[in-house]
């Protein structure tokens, strides 16, 4: 394979994950690392943005900040000082489909570092709910003030239109300054359920002792759960979508977007090619292209999301106004000129080692593990072992690639969202790529 070495090489005797389901619904499980003193930790659970209606949108970003705020048990103080005291690490995120608490710890604070998480996720107070919105509201101002942040918010809107899947993680003002304390515990209620919480963990960590952790976390009594509610699938992509917020700014930020691959199908791996040529490293046509060759650019990239019905790919640029026609023209020349089966051996062959490679610096990492544990289960999606996605991304051929950049990126497929000074401006550049889409405007 390329010189490539089995993960095993670097972690003899490495035993697989374990899984655990206890009579609650939680969902337990674990990858023992022996090269490591440490353990990362995650809950993970199935509440994100996706979640939401269009009266609540945020309110799973929300309840993430809320979470640190105090619990039954603890005050916000107290959780502090003691992952502090711990020299570890806590954090969270919220994505469209899930949100996750995490923490890296040292082994034998396993336990502390657990049963606060624990007490965190399961039973918050949402006391200080009216200082924590006044954070949540400068970031959303803060990122509304960084357009090469907020036009990824808007090419999911123009992809997506008015399902779930294009309103912003983050959250809207409008909302976030009206939620009441009764909805946010209504939310918190009917997501937060052992049901729908993964509790994944991998590094320095024995199985049997960290469901028990667990099992004795979990053994307060939880009330007034409702039932989770349904999740709206994407039945079928809405058509294109064209947005564009005007802003004095230096530079056109512009994304074009289509619909991608789901977390299981099984192109995800062909995806990932292309990504890489396209515009996912230094080396790809896009960078070559537009900022190596020309300067017409500082950033330049391809992005995707994979969800668990479907996804997201796209090319973000950003440019100065006098480059903008010139550098999406060169964008859809790229995309077109793969889709007509122009991919050489050797971008194939780099492609294939930069993913390889990238797989292999991350089992370093007990993030890295944990992650891929905690989000393939809560997405209900295969666990594939690291020879096994090597395997994958190996058998990729060339004209699978090209053909997978015919489907998703057709002209006819693309939205586009952008943000800048001057909406014409921005049309006429978007004609170059995909010309009903702006005509349409």
């Amino acid at each position: 394979m390329n010189g490539w070495r089995s993960p095993s090489a670097y972690h003899p005797g490495v035993q697989s994950w374990e899984l655990t389901e206890l009579d609650s619904g939680v969902r337990v499980i674990s990858e023992r690392l022996e090269h490591v003193r440490s353990v990362a930790l995650g809950y993970w659970i199935g509440a994100g943005s996706r979640d939401e209606t269009s009266a609540n949108t945020g309110i799973s970003h929300f309840i993430e900040h809320l979470l640190f705020k105090g619990s039954e048990q603890r005050s916000a103080l107290e959780i502090a000082e003691i992952f502090d005291g711990l020299g570890a690490e806590l954090n969270a995120a919220t994505s469209r489909e899930h949100t996750l608490v995490y923490t890296r710890v040292p082994s034998n604070h396993l336990g502390t570092a657990l049963d606060v998480i624990d007490d965190m996720v399961f039973v918050p107070l949402f006391d200080e709910l009216d200082s924590e919105r006044e954070v949540v509201l400068e970031e959303i101002a803060m990122y509304e003030d960084t357009p090469q942040e907020l036009v990824h918010d808007l090419i999911s809107e123009a992809v997506f239109g008015s399902h779930p899947l294009g309103r912003p993680v983050i959250g809207t003002a409008d909302v976030i300054s009206s939620v009441s304390q009764e909805s946010i515990q209504e939310y918190h209620g009917s997501m937060y359920r052992p049901d729908n919480i993964v509790v994944a963990a991998a590094g320095d960590v024995d199985h049997r002792a960290l469901v028990e952790l667990v099992r004795r976390a979990e053994a307060r009594p939880l009330v007034g759960l409702a039932r989770t509610s349904a999740r709206l699938p994407l039945l079928s992509a809405p058509d294109p979508g064209l947005r564009f917020q005007s802003k004095d700014t230096e530079q056109y930020h512009v994304c074009l977007g289509a619909p991608g691959i789901a977390t299981s199908d099984k192109r995800r791996f062909v995806a990932s090619i292309l990504d890489a040529v396209l515009g996912g490293s230094a080396s790809s046509r896009l960078f070559q292209e537009i900022r190596e060759k020309r300067g017409m650019a500082y950033s330049v990239y391809t992005f995707a999301s994979q969800y668990t019905d479907t996804g997201q790919i796209g090319i973000y640029l950003g440019t100065r106004e006098d480059n903008l026609v010139e550098a999406l023209t060169i964008a859809g020349e790229q995309i077109a000129d793969i889709a007509a089966g122009n991919l050489t051996d050797r971008e194939l062959e780099r492609a294939k080692e930069n993913i390889k490679g990238r797989v292999l610096l991350s089992m370093e990492s007990t993030s890295v593990h944990m992650n891929r544990l905690g989000k393939s289960l809560i997405t209900d999606s295969e666990i594939l072992s690291f020879d096994r996605i090597v395997a994958e991304v190996d058998a990729v051929e060339a004209a699978s690639v090209c053909e997978l950049a015919a489907s998703l990126l057709a002209p006819e497929n693309l939205s586009a969202a952008g943000i800048g000074p001057d909406e014409e401006r921005f049309l006429e550049a978007v004609e170059r790529v995909t010309p009903t889409l702006a005509r349409a405007a």
